[in-house]
């Protein structure tokens, strides 16, 4: 019985091991932001027709589980739309894309979008970002928030670096340094972080955190700013110098947005 016993347990052991070692070398998810910018109310009202009715369910067909839509508050100067896709791999982008070429529901509810004439575009320009899920968060989460979607205030943030010595340092403070964990920690609800593999602000991070409102996004990032084991962190000369340039920016989920 002894001797069973500890073969029992060496097992267990070794299946709790081998789970423990799955989940740390899980493969990260690849995430496309399309950034679509906009003029004017004309422009804004098809884009959202566009994506709710066209979209977003032809997404969902592809295999595309959760996508997310977000728009820039009303006061931004820069009229955007965001749209968040998230996938296994590189390969499955492309296999999508493929599939919403042949997708005929797609292509006749979302003909406004797709057959618009070279005077009457729906939007001013697009902007494509590619990213690769940071080790620590290796796939994208639904927010935590319980509040009415309406009323959330969600916070993009890119965080550039003076050369690609210096991100890998930012990057590793994020991951083993332990700053994913302080967000965790202190409840900032993030959606993912990421490297950025292609887009016009390399060498860059990204990450997108969710409050109910702007009150409290102001306080998350005033008890962040308070945290003691940030100020320990933030401290180490190795992670010094790590950041060139910041953006945040604001945003709403649209009602049909799965983030």
């Amino acid at each position: 019985m002894r001797i069973l016993f500890k073969n029992s347990r060496c097992i267990f052991l070794t299946l709790s091991l081998c789970i423990l070692s799955f989940t740390i070398n899980a493969a990260p998810s690849y995430y496309q932001i399309k950034v679509y910018y906009f003029k004017n109310k004309e422009q804004e009202s098809r884009l959202n027709q566009y994506f709710e009715k066209a979209f977003v369910p032809a997404a969902h067909r592809a295999g595309i589980t959760r996508v997310g839509i977000f728009k820039s508050f009303d006061e931004d100067t820069l009229r955007r739309f965001f749209v968040f896709v998230p996938v296994q791999s590189l390969s499955e982008l492309e296999k999508f894309e493929q599939k919403l070429s042949a997708d005929q529901l797609y292509i006749k509810e979302g003909s406004d979008f797709i057959q618009a004439g070279y005077k009457n575009s729906p939007y001013k320009r697009i902007e494509t970002i590619l990213l690769r899920a940071f080790p620590n968060m290796t796939e994208p989460a639904l927010s935590g928030l319980t509040g009415n979607k309406a009323d959330r205030f969600y916070e993009l943030r890119s965080y550039e670096s003076p050369t690609e010595k210096y991100y890998a340092q930012k990057v590793k403070m994020f991951n083993t340094g332990g700053e994913i964990n302080i967000f965790k920690r202190l409840n900032f609800n993030a959606i993912f972080y990421a490297d950025v593999i292609a887009g016009a602000h390399m060498p860059n991070l990204m990450y997108l955190t969710t409050f109910n409102n702007k009150a409290d996004r102001d306080k998350h990032w005033k008890d962040f700013d308070g945290d003691s084991e940030w100020q320990v962190l933030k401290a180490k000369d190795e992670y010094q110098n790590t950041i060139s340039g910041a953006e945040l920016i604001f945003l709403h989920p649209t009602a049909y947005s799965d983030f």
